[in-house]
């Protein structure tokens, strides 16, 4: 097992050189340039302005220089400056809104495993049942309504007729004037929606992969065998069954890590919350290269420790595979 873990650990540094060298092409390969962007709708942009503009940020030089200089920097924990008007450093960006990104889509995940596996369960041990076909019907509902239509739809009736949940940002106008306990309750009441509209989708689709696996274990031969020798039901379903089913699942919370930076785009353009999935969609639109490629950087270190706190878990709810 810890041969096993030192091999996976040796491996990500070349795994991520790779992803940032197929990203830095990629993103240099979409159409349009950061000069062209900031100098289009400027009648007084010359061809020697934008000429200036490249070799300010470096476009003249040839890619795999840029490419070099910009691993460079990135060796030392420096993502450069963003190309912006204001010319910040990007992790100083990033640092400003991470924390907003990460707590609206750890609430999100905390909510799906906290509703959908018990979901998931209860509809296994139940097959046909009016519960079962009740959560299946809002499971294909989850499924095919998409996530901005959702949001305006709660804005409508949460915020716009029943008005008892802010619709926009993270705290209200007056919120400076507000006690510390009254400072909880606004930022609790704006993030309500956010976290709703983030966690629905990921909660038909759980509650579903829990359902499978659970009707698969509880058919197999060694949960008869439980039952058969007067275990208590609820300790054959949630001792013997429950651990089996959960390693689909913890290999789903692996690869759903990249998603507590940019898996919030839709709620936070809708809800106007200034978040890391906002910056990601600004920093595409624009051009902004240092700023793009350092949230890349962040999501595809998000993605190795994803996986690898996946094969953690599946050693730690299978003593099958810490042996091997």
């Amino acid at each position: 097992m810890w041969t096993y873990l030192l091999k996976r650990l040796l491996l990500m540094p070349p795994m991520l050189l790779g992803i940032t060298l197929v990203s830095f092409v990629v993103i240099q390969l979409a159409p349009g340039t950061p000069t062209e962007i900031q100098t289009t709708l400027n009648p007084k942009a010359s061809l020697e302005a934008q000429q200036r503009l490249r070799e300010l940020y470096g476009l003249d030089q040839p890619l795999m220089v840029q490419y070099w200089r910009w691993l460079k920097r990135v060796a030392v924990l420096d993502f450069g400056r963003s190309f912006s008007p204001d010319r910040r450093p990007v992790w100083d960006k990033i640092r400003e809104r991470i924390g907003i990104t990460v707590s609206i889509n750890l609430l999100a995940l905390s909510l799906i495993l906290v509703v959908a596996i018990p979901i998931g369960v209860l509809s296994a041990t139940r097959p046909h049942s009016l519960f079962d076909r009740a959560t299946t019907l809002l499971v294909f509902f989850g499924f095919a309504m998409p996530g901005f239509w959702l949001a305006l739809l709660l804005i409508m009736f949460f915020g716009v007729y029943l008005d008892w949940l802010p619709i926009s940002g993270l705290t209200s106008l007056h919120f400076r004037q507000l006690t510390w306990w009254q400072k909880i309750q606004d930022v609790a009441a704006h993030l309500v929606l956010p976290v709703i509209v983030s966690a629905f989708g990921g909660l038909a689709g759980m509650s579903r992969y829990m359902r499978g696996n659970m009707l698969e274990v509880i058919r197999q031969d060694y949960i008869t065998t439980a039952r058969a020798k007067g275990l208590p039901e609820r300790t054959v379903i949630f001792k013997h069954a429950l651990r089996n089913a959960l390693l689909p699942v913890i290999t789903i919370l692996g690869l759903s890590v990249p998603g507590l930076i940019g898996g919030s785009v839709i709620a936070e353009s809708i809800f106007a919350i200034p978040g890391m999935g906002q910056l990601f969609y600004g920093a595409v639109m624009a051009r902004d290269y240092p700023l793009v490629m350092g949230e890349l950087v962040i999501g595809a270190v998000l993605t190795l420790l994803g996986n690898l706190l996946a094969d953690l878990g599946y050693a730690l709810a299978d003593p099958r595979i810490r042996a091997g």
